[in-house]
C-alpha cells in the first residue's frame, strides 16, 4: 500500500496549533487541504494564519513564492462537514475527550467514501476506543505529530486493535512522503514516546522528594553529565506542569496504577497551587521578570590528589583511566576490583545501585555519564559517616573530577544516583514495551532520539552499557525500594544473562 496521491484532499478538523501545523505540512507536501472547526469562522481564520506561516517561510528563503502561491490555492476552509466528503485522509486534532472524538469520527463516517483513511492525532487516549464504535473500524488510525508539527520530524502511527495493516501502512507510507519519520506502535497508554519517557521525569522527581538534591543540581547533572537536551524540571516547566502531570496520570492509571509510572507528588502539589511552569510565570522555578534562576550546586576548586590506584575493570567509566594519566596524575594499575583507590585510602566507585552507607570503609560514588571525555559535570555522594570522618577522601575525588575539568556537584547519598537510575529505568521501559510487541527496538530508539531529543535511544545506550550493568543497578534499587517499581523486567533480565554467557562461553 503507497502513500496517499498528492492530487487527493487531506482534511485537518480542530483548528488549534496543531491542526494548523498539520495542514501546513500537508499543503507544503502538495495536497489540497481542507480546514474544519465547529466553531463558525474560525476555519478561515487558521486559513489565514497558515497563509501567514507560509510568507513567512519565503521571506526565511524556505520556501518560493510561487509554491507559496499554489500552497494557498490548495488551502480551503470548509464551513460544514460535509465539505470534506471527497477527503483521502482526515486529520483530527480536537479536544482530548473521548466522546467528542467519538462523536465526530461517527459523523465523518456518514459522509466520507469507504477508503478514506480516519486519523487521530490524539497523545493521550486509547486509538482502539475512539475507532471502536466506527462502522469500518479497520480504517481507523492513529497519526501522532509533535508540537510544532512542520518542524519536528517525528510521527507516531498508531495502530488501534481493529486497525488494518493496509491502513497503518499506507498512513506510514504518507506520513514518510511529507518528509516526516514515522515510527510504527501499537496502542499503548502513551505509545512510545510518552510511555518510555517517564522515568525521565519520574527518577529526577524521586530524588527531588528525598531531598537529595534540588531541581537546579538535578537538571544540570543530567544535562552535563547524561547529555539531556534539558533537565526534568526546566523541562516541564516548558511543557506546563499541569500537562505533564496529567500525562503522567494518564499512563499510571491506564496501566492500573503500575508502580512503574507512580506519579510525583511533589508535582501534583505544585499543580494544585497553580504553578504550572512558564505560562503561569512559575514553576519549579520562577519566570517571574527580574527573576534569578537557582544555579546548580557546585563545589569549589580542590586540590587533586598526586596519585590513584585503578583496581581492575572500571566498565562504563573505563575511559577515567587515560583521562588522569593525561591530567598528569600518576595513575597505577591492579588487577583486582573496580574502583578508584584515592591516596587518603577511600574508594571511588561508578555508582552501581548501593548507598555508600552500607560500607564500612570509606566511599565514594560518581555517577554515570553518557560521555566521560565530554561531560563537563559529575555527581559524587558519599555518607555522613565518610564525609565526617574522611572529609578528605570527598576533597580528594572532588580535585581529581575537577583535574579532568568537569564541575563537581555534591549530592545526598541516595542508591543509583541521578543519571543511572535514570538510564537504567529508560532503558527498561524501553525493552518492556518491545517484548510486549508495542514497538521495534528501532523505532523505540528513534522516536526517543527525534520526539525529545534524547542522546542517545535508551537500547541502544543499554546496549553500549551492557544489560548486566542496568540489571545490577535496577536489582539493587529494587532491594533497597521494594515495591516493584525497580525490578527488571523480563526482557532485561534475559538480555543480562544472555550477555553474561556470551563473555563466560
Amino acid at each position: 500500500m503507497t502513500a496517499i496521491d498528492k492530487s487527493r484532499t487531506v482534511a485537518v478538523v480542530g483548528t488549534g496549533t496543531m491542526g494548523q501545523g498539520i495542514a501546513q505540512v500537508a499543503l507544503v507536501a502538495g495536497h489540497p487541504v481542507r480546514l474544519y472547526d465547529a466553531a463558525p469562522g474560525r476555519a478561515a481564520e487558521a486559513a489565514d494564519a497558515v497563509g501567514a506561516r507560509l510568507d513567512r517561510l519565503v521571506d526565511k528563503g524556505r520556501l518560493a513564492a510561487a509554491e507559496r502561491d499554489a500552497a494557498r490555492a490548495r488551502l480551503i476552509p470548509a464551513a460544514e462537514l460535509t465539505e470534506l466528503a471527497d477527503a483521502a485522509l482526515v486529520i483530527e486534532a480536537i479536544l482530548e475527550q473521548l466522546p467528542v472524538k467519538q462523536e465526530l469520527f461517527g459523523a465523518l463516517e456518514k459522509i466520507v467514501a469507504d477508503d478514506c483513511l480516519l486519523a487521530t492525532n490524539t497523545s493521550s487516549l486509547s486509538v482502539t476506543a475512539i475507532g471502536g464504535a466506527l462502522r469500518v473500524p479497520g480504517r481507523f488510525v492513529g497519526l501522532h505529530f509533535f508540537n510544532p508539527a512542520p518542524l519536528l520530524p517525528l510521527v507516531e502511527v498508531v495502530s488501534g486493535f481493529a486497525t488494518e495493516e493496509s491502513a497503518a501502512t499506507r498512513a506510514y507510507e504518507t506520513a514518510k512522503a511529507w518528509g516526516k519519520t514515522p515510527v510504527r506502535c501499537t496502542d499503548t497508554p502513551g505509545f512510545i514516546v510518552n510511555r518510555v519517557a517517564r522515568p525521565f521525569y519520574a527518577q529526577a522527581f524521586a530524588v527531588y522528594e528525598e531531598r537529595i538534591a534540588d531541581p537546579a543540581t538535578i537538571d544540570a547533572v543530567l544535562r552535563e553529565s547524561g547529555g539531556f537536551r534539558m533537565g526534568p524540571f526546566e523541562l516541564t516547566d516548558l511543557i506546563g506542569q499541569d500537562v505533564n502531570e496529567a500525562v503522567t496520570r494518564s499512563v499510571w492509571e491506564s496501566f492500573f496504577q503500575s508502580s512503574k509510572f507512580t506519579p510525583s507528588l511533589a508535582q501534583r502539589r505544585l499543580v494544585e497551587s497553580g504553578r504550572h511552569g512558564r505560562k503561569s510565570g512559575h514553576g519549579w522555578f520562577s519566570y517571574a521578570e527580574g527573576a534569578e534562576r537557582p544555579r546548580p550546586r557546585t563545589e569549589p576548586p580542590a586540590p587533586a590528589p598526586r596519585n590513584v590506584i585503578v583496581h581492575g575493570d572500571l566498565g562504563p567509566a573505563e575511559a577515567l583511566a587515560g583521562m588522569i594519566e593525561r591530567a598528569g596524575i600518576e595513575v597505577r594499575h591492579k588487577p583486582e576490583g573496580a574502583c578508584i583507590a584515592l591516596p587518603g585510602g577511600a574508594q571511588l566507585r561508578l555508582v552501581d545501585g548501593e548507598a555508600a552507607f552500607e560500607y564500612e570503609d570509606g566511599i565514594v560514588y560518581f555517577d554515570l555519564a553518557l560521555d566521560y571525555e565530554k561531560a563537563t559535570r559529575i555527581a559524587l555522594t558519599a555518607s555522613q559517616d565518610t564525609l565526617r570522618t574522611m572529609p578528605g577522601a570527598v576533597q580528594e575525588a572532588v580535585g581529581l573530577f575537577q583535574a579532568l575539568g568537569k564541575d563537581v556537584s555534591l549530592i545526598g547519598d541516595v542508591p543509583g544516583m541521578i543519571v543511572a537510575r535514570t538510564v537504567a529505568m529508560l532503558a527498561d521501559v524501553a525493552v518492556d514495551a518491545v517484548e510486549r510487541g508495542v514497538a521495534s527496538a528501532e523505532d523505540i530508539d528513534t522516536a526517543m532520539r527525534l520526539g525529545v531529543n534524547y542522546p542517545a535511544g535508551p537500547l541502544e545506550w543499554a546496549g553500549k552499557l551492557g544489560f548486566d550493568w542496568v540489571c545490577d543497578v535496577l536489582g539493587s534499587l529494587h532491594d533497597r525500594y521494594p515495591t516493584g517499581r525497580y525490578a527488571p523486567c523480563r526482557g532485561s533480565t534475559r538480555r543480562a544473562f544472555s550477555s553474561i554467557e556470551e563473555e563466560s562461553g
